[in-house]
């Protein structure tokens, strides 16, 4: 696995991915996150999405939860082997 070290995360493109083939915009993406309790706008989205914006642990539970995925799945295909 390469790693880029101008990117901020490797989960963006992953969200992004999940978001998308739920059928989920960005604002609904950070509806779901704000109902489960963490305050994020989509902004903050776009920027986690687009890999300029560092991802807490805590952060990567709420992701996972509001797309109904498992944590793991937010990592590359390869990135934890």
């Amino acid at each position: 696995m390469v790693f880029h070290t101008d990117q901020k995360n490797v989960c963006g493109s992953q969200i992004a991915r999940f978001r998308y083939e739920q059928g989920l915009s960005q604002s609904d993406l950070a509806t779901k996150c704000q109902l489960i309790g963490w305050d994020v706008s989509r902004d903050i989205i776009a920027r986690i999405e687009g890999q300029v914006r560092w991802v807490g642990d805590f952060e990567l539970a709420a992701l996972s939860k509001a797309l109904g995925i498992g944590i793991t799945e937010l990592y590359p295909d390869g990135f934890l082997e």
